[in-house]
């Protein structure tokens, strides 16, 4: 695409007055700078994209965007926030991908994946060639704009006609995803996360509103369970939106490995467990029929989906306590997950957790009060220390909390084993804050770590001692 048209596009001016070099690509990452490439001088948090301006020109680019006059050999535009047209600078040199598929868009606090995973299933059912990109494909949950937007080409160069994407609020706070067009988007619910990047609930919930602004789509469907949904409902029909309110669920009944509810007179079964699956099943099924698909095949759809892997999710252990697995990671996601384990069991709920270090420190003390209303005993362990020391985080668990934990241990592994030692067979033990993740990140290492694996291990080596194997 010439360099003209493309700056054009975004609302920006040539400064060489004539059509320019012909420009392949859109990035931000001098390091993969080609030439033909449009390099964007992206400031952050760490490092400034205008320091590497020259090696990205050295590399091959043939123009660059930045906010300061830079004294390069190639074209320079100016713009007040390079961050603001990048975005459309990468949808427009790809095609603008978005507008050739239906894609759906859902952000929320929790629920996101569940959503996303639940509704591809109803996709493929329909018959539709699908995609989706969030919190399980690795990497970012939404990925930058550079990378996103080649991303949706891609998909729609191989035949995708629907697909769905995790929306979160730094993409949404970073512009990642404008110069997107959804056929539909979603909200989930709100609660407290992410405050180490947006400072206060007001500007978090700032963030996720702007996906019902009406430039995105004119769909919304809006979980109104709480007054954060009602007011995300109501700035999408002040902004022209048509809106889905989903509201409490009727006849729901729950089980270790599903939920059955009922939905336009029609009875939904869906094989993850949780009460919580029963709001993500109901966005999924809303969106659906947004999309246009019948009412009888998003029930075949839902009912087909295979558990969301780290949602809720089962692990048998032979003669053992019901083990569950859930990606619960805030104060919110943990509260709902004990209710539905205090709901699935007869006996006592045990819980594991830790909370991720280099983040929010805030929700620390709130975790540890959700673990002290919700469980029966708790184990308060390690989760993703990152840089910081576990025993810090731990410390700061604790603070929220009225009485000593059952146990502190800080080596996870131990932790798991110790729990399975204090379970019996009637009791159900919940492994919270990981769910699906198999990476523990610990200072400067990635340590293959996945709570399913380890604690079925730390059964097998249990089972020996008891003379079972």
């Amino acid at each position: 695409m010439r360099l003209k048209a493309l700056l054009r596009s975004a609302g920006l001016d040539d400064p060489i007055g004539g059509s320019g070099s012909e420009v392949d690509r859109v990035v931000h990452d001098s390091r993969v700078v080609a030439s033909g490439d449009l390099f964007c001088c992206v400031p952050g948090t760490t490092y400034d994209g205008h320091e590497f301006a020259e090696r990205a020109v050295r590399a091959g680019a043939v123009a660059v965007i930045a906010e300061r006059t830079l004294d390069l050999p190639v074209p320079v535009v100016i713009a007040d926030s390079v961050r603001r047209v990048m975005p459309h600078l990468a949808a427009a040199v790809e095609g603008w991908p978005s507008r050739n598929l239906d894609l759906v868009g859902v952000t929320g606090t929790n629920g996101k994946t569940s959503v996303v995973h639940l509704l591809d299933a109803v996709l493929e059912r329909a018959g539709r060639t699908t995609a989706t990109h969030g919190t399980l494909s690795g990497g970012r949950t939404t990925p930058e704009a550079t990378d996103l937007q080649p991303l949706l080409r891609s998909w729609v160069a191989t035949g995708v006609d629907a697909a769905a994407i995790e929306v979160s609020s730094h993409a949404l706070s970073q512009h990642r995803v404008d110069g997107t067009t959804f056929a539909a988007v979603a909200f989930t619910n709100l609660s407290r996360d992410h405050l180490d990047f947006h400072g206060s609930m007001d500007d978090y919930e700032v963030a996720k509103a702007r996906l019902f602004d009406g430039t995105f789509s004119n769909h919304g469907v809006v979980v109104v369970a709480d007054q954060a949904g009602r007011r995300m409902a109501d700035r999408a029909r002040d902004a022209a939106m048509t809106v889905v309110e989903v509201g409490e669920p009727t006849e729901v009944a729950v089980s270790p490995d599903g939920v059955r509810f009922s939905w336009r007179s029609r009875t939904v079964t869906v094989h993850t467990g949780g009460r919580f699956t029963v709001a993500n099943a109901l966005v999924a099924a809303e969106l659906s029929a947004v999309l246009g698909i019948h009412e009888d095949t998003v029930v075949e759809g839902l009912a087909a989906a295979r558990p969301v892997p780290g949602r809720f999710e089962l692990v048998a252990l032979e003669g053992g306590p019901q083990v569950v697995v859930d990606y619960a990671h805030t104060p919110d996601a943990l509260t709902h997950a004990l209710v539905a384990a205090r709901e699935v069991t007869t006996g006592k709920v045990l819980v594991v957790f830790g909370c991720g270090g280099d983040r929010d420190r805030g929700k620390r003390s709130e975790m540890g009060r959700a673990a002290e209303s919700g469980a029966d005993q708790i184990v308060v362990t390690s989760d993703n220390p990152r840089g910081e020391p576990p025993e810090g985080v731990i410390a700061d668990i604790l603070t929220g909390m009225e009485r000593p934990p059952t146990l502190v241990e800080p080596d996870r592994r131990r932790a798991i084993a110790e729990v399975l030692g204090l379970a019996s067979r009637t009791d159900l033990v919940l492994l919270a804050g990981r769910g699906h993740e198999d990476v523990q990140e610990v200072a400067d290492e990635r340590v293959l770590f996945d709570d399913r694996v380890v604690v079925r291990e730390e059964w097998d080596k249990l089972a020996v001692g008891r003379g079972d194997g």
